[in-house]
């Protein structure tokens, strides 16, 4: 299947990279129709390049892919990457999800795909892009906050640790926002992924613990015990006060 490029630099971006041409063309013009601009790429390795050339606002990446598969992708892109990849995978693998939330993804969702559920979730991941409408703060709450030597920028969307700056995906910004904003209070997971993601838990997602795991190797956190970012066993996680020295 060829690739397809972009036409209107106007609207939001998104790549699709998906070797499943009726799939691809499918989903293609399904979101061109709300009002997307959609391209088209067929393989993992091309898609690399084109990603990095490009820089759309979103990639949706399938896993099973000819070239590269969709996790060596991710993987290479992530650290240069600073849009949103969301992962096709198939049903019922939950370890093709927590895998690609691990290289970086900032969602994912199973195939096979169903429309509204895409595009629902394609314009929940936008609004949390810097400089687009995403969740505004109450009138008199912070959008910066600080911790010892730890702070979070909402306005800015920027993360620092000491002197360092840490680098964060959109998901796990949100996250951490999320969890920083409530410090000392445990969230459970149905908190946090109703807020993120507008769905409870079902008890099978991993998302949430997959970001954190990830969070807590960039925040500098002990995974064998952590005490940044902990958790209460069977309640959820609590973002201490302390411990940012």
């Amino acid at each position: 299947m060829p690739a397809t490029g972009y036409h209107c630099p106007m609207k939001t971006r998104i790549l699709l990279v998906e070797d499943d041409e009726r799939l691809a063309d499918l989903t293609a013009e399904y979101l061109r129709k709300n009002d997307f601009e959609v391209a088209i790429e067929s393989r993992g390795d091309a898609a690399e390049t084109r990603i990095l050339n490009d820089d759309p606002e979103l990639v949706i990446l399938d896993v099973m892919l000819p070239g590269k598969d969709g996790f060596e992708v991710c993987r290479a892109i992530r650290a240069r990457y600073q849009g949103v990849i969301l992962m096709l995978t198939a049903r019922d693998e939950d370890l093709d999800q927590i895998l690609g939330l691990e290289l970086g993804a900032d969602d994912y969702i199973a195939k096979p795909v169903q429309p509204r559920l895409l595009l629902a979730r394609i314009k929940a991941l936008l609004r949390r892009l810097p400089g687009t409408a995403g969740e505004s703060a109450d009138p008199g709450e912070a959008t910066q906050l600080a911790f010892g030597n730890f702070s979070i920028s909402q306005t800015t969307r920027n993360t620092r640790l000491g002197d360092q700056t840490i680098d964060l995906t959109t998901a796990e910004f949100d996250l951490l926002w999320l969890l920083a904003r409530h410090a000392g209070r445990i969230l459970s997971r149905d908190d946090l992924l109703l807020k993120l993601r507008g769905i409870g838990f079902d008890g099978l997602d991993r998302s949430i613990d997959a970001r954190i795991s990830r969070l807590r190797r960039k925040l500098g956190d002990d995974p064998e015990n952590p005490v940044r970012i902990k958790t209460v066993r069977g309640k959820g996680y609590l973002f201490s006060k302390h411990d940012w020295q």
